[in-house]
């Protein structure tokens, strides 16, 4: 049982995730067949598929047509022939565990023992679905997040019986369907995601039911101020506020008085028309950030963690693997074994014991993880070491969180680490790439590419919600990362694929050089916010494009395609996704294999004479010509010129 082995895939189920399961797994280049009970649902589910493609091949996010991709799904009503020559069965039907025994047993017939069979559920536990299959070692839960087709995280699940072999082959399968995989290794009611988020919801709600908050107060304070891509309150309309009731009820988890309120009343969100928020007769989720403050955020986010260290602790997932379950599904700015080590493992377990002690809720019992590691002294980033391990000693490389550094050649790759957010810029990972810029060793460095993680974005621009409770003098400050990239004394390539928009498009124009993919997009969006771009775009746009073109990107905050940016000059080269890599090799290899000093008084003269008058500027290319005769490389260009080779520059 391997990935090698997986060429035919059955998704049961033509619903929502039904038929978008099915469809990551067409455009991935499998065959698949979508099956349901009634003809109605099947067609139901491909028009679904058809409609979403269209959209994709329309904005150039898929590599081939419309049709090749629906060419590869078949549709059927018949269980035995969806699955009677399938490798890999996925069922995504109801939440029943009793429709799911059915399923299970009828797969036993009807499939090739090595055949795997995954489920979906987002709620029953893998080995309760297994236990009517003779051979559950080859069932496992393969958990996507609604749309699968938007949604990059999956969660690989393990029954109690799931052989290493099955969850393996089900790790790969995902990666190959350009998915993130992330192990749960033990089969525990919520999964990763679902056990960080129970607290997020529900801690808030307990507070707001015993007069310790207000409901927009919740809201604002953990979306303004604490990052959050919502509150909790308005996250719970958006789902249901019965979905959350029923997983608890069902997992015997205390319910909020009221939440219980509004599921008795009917009040179930969006849906309803009416929840926590009025959607009918009133605004909706209409908090501001004037509304944040006074509200006990560590309350929530110690509930958190600690779900958090009982994750770790038990061995069901690793920390990166919890971090990246909640950037992921559920759009956290950062991970949450990360932000605990942040805060402090000390400050958490405090706040806990205190919480524990005062209310005797079983609900702020510390998890023997936290109190371990804390007990030993790994209370987080200032110890050190937390949840995960830091290199305070010598800020190597490893001591960046949200960006991925490699030097190597004489080329110094960064990558921008933060594809659940589509690499938004926010204040720390500015911060390390004005660190990174401003201490590496630049004898050690040819030059420098920045490109965004994923494969969606260079980066989409600046993380709002990062700002949101600063002073508007700080954010005064925030344009110093781009100003340290520009005047880097080594050329800086920005490599880019996807979209490319405000910050983001700002750090891309500090960068000397732009290589994009054919499907990439650029734009300055800030005037849809109100705002103009503060870190440099207003003056690169104007000197790099022209008053013109500068003014019509700002003014209007639309997006331009690749073909236009390369037309304009605002971009080296636009090139398809195939030939991307091989057109930024040639690229670093010119710049990595060129004259340090040389390139260093090249980028200083250029980058200065815009700024200076003509003879300024002319006076500038002059000095820097005479200074450069007296190097050693200009000896070594001259020599290898002569001699018919390539120079060997070592920049003296």
């Amino acid at each position: 049982m391997s990935l090698d082995s997986i060429d035919r895939v059955a998704v049961l189920g033509a619903g929502n995730m039904g038929h978008g399961i099915t469809e990551v797994t067409a455009m991935a280049g499998y065959d698949v067949t979508m099956r349901d009970i009634k003809d109605e649902f099947v067609d139901d589910g491909y028009e679904s598929i058809a409609w979403s493609l269209e959209k994709l091949e329309e904005k150039e996010l898929i590599d081939e047509s419309a049709d090749d991709v629906l060419s590869r799904i078949d549709t059927t009503t018949d269980l035995e022939t969806a699955v009677s020559d399938a490798d890999l069965v996925i069922e995504a039907a109801p939440e029943n565990l009793d429709l799911k025994h059915d399923i299970f047993t009828d797969l036993e017939e009807f499939c090739d023992e090595d055949t795997l069979l995954a489920t979906n559920t987002s709620s029953l536990p893998i080995s309760d679905i297994a236990e009517v299959v003779d051979t559950s070692e080859r069932v496992l839960g393969l958990h996507f997040f609604n749309p699968p087709v938007k949604m990059d995280l999956v969660e690989v699940i393990y029954g109690n019986d799931t052989s290493d072999e099955a969850a393996e082959a089900g790790y790969e399968w995902v990666e190959s369907i350009a998915k993130t995989p992330i192990y749960v290794r033990k089969d525990v009611r919520g999964f990763v995601v679902n056990t960080i988020v129970g607290p997020f919801g529900g801690e808030p709600a307990f507070m707001v039911s015993e007069g310790e908050a207000d409901i927009r107060q919740a809201d604002a304070t953990m979306s303004h101020e604490r990052g959050y891509p919502m509150g909790p309150f308005e996250l719970a309309d958006l789902t249901g506020i019965d979905v959350g009731y029923h997983v608890r009820k069902e997992g015997d988890s205390p319910i909020p008085p009221i939440t219980e309120e509004k599921v008795e009343a009917e009040e179930l969100g969006q849906k309803t028309g009416k929840g926590f928020y009025d959607y009918e007769d009133g605004d909706g989720a209409d908090y501001q950030p004037d509304d944040a403050g006074g509200f006990d955020w560590l309350r929530v986010e110690a509930r958190m963690i600690n779900r958090a260290a009982f994750l770790v602790g038990e061995d069901v997932a690793k920390p990166e693997e919890v971090d990246t379950g909640v950037q992921l599904g559920l759009g956290f700015p950062e991970g949450i074994c990360r932000r605990a080590d942040k805060i402090g493992l000390d400050e958490v377990l405090e706040k806990l014991e205190t919480l524990h002690e005062e209310t005797g809720s079983e609900r702020f019992e510390p998890h023997p993880y936290l109190e371990e590691l804390v007990e030993d002294g790994k209370t987080g980033e200032d110890a050190g070491e937390g949840f995960y391990e830091y290199d305070n000693e010598d800020g190597g490389f490893d001591s960046y969180h949200n960006i991925n550094v490699e030097l190597a050649d004489g080329v110094l790759a960064v990558e921008l680490d933060r594809p659940s957010r589509m690499n938004a810029l926010s204040e720390d990972l500015l911060s390390e790439i004005d660190d990174l810029f401003s201490s590496v060793d630049t004898d050690e460095v040819r030059c420098a590419t920045i490109e965004g993680a994923g494969d969606r974005a260079f980066s989409a621009g600046a993380d709002v919600s990062g700002f949101s409770s600063a002073n508007p003098t700080d954010l005064m400050d925030v344009s110093q990362a781009f100003e340290t990239v520009n005047e880097f004394p080594r050329p800086v390539l920005a490599k880019i694929d996807g979209f490319c928009l405000g910050g983001g498009l700002e750090l891309a124009l500090a960068c000397d050089l732009r290589v994009a993919t054919d499907r990439s997009e650029f734009g300055a969006p800030e005037i849809n916010l109100g705002l103009i771009p503060g870190a440099g775009g207003t003056q690169r746009l104007t000197r790099i494009l022209g008053e013109t073109r500068a003014k019509e990107l700002v003014f209007r905050g639309n997006h331009i395609d690749a073909d236009r940016a390369e037309e304009w000059g605002l971009i080296n080269r636009a090139v398809d996704r195939e030939a991307f890599d091989d057109t930024v090799e040639e690229f670093v290899s010119d710049l990595a294999g060129g004259p340090p000093i040389a390139l260093k008084i090249a980028k200083q003269v250029m980058n200065e004479g815009q700024d200076a008058s003509i003879d300024a500027a002319l006076a500038m290319e002059s000095q820097g010509f005479g200074l450069l005769t007296s190097t050693e490389d200009v000896l070594e260009g001259t020599m290898a010129f002569a001699e018919d080779r390539e120079p060997e520059f070592e920049g003296k």
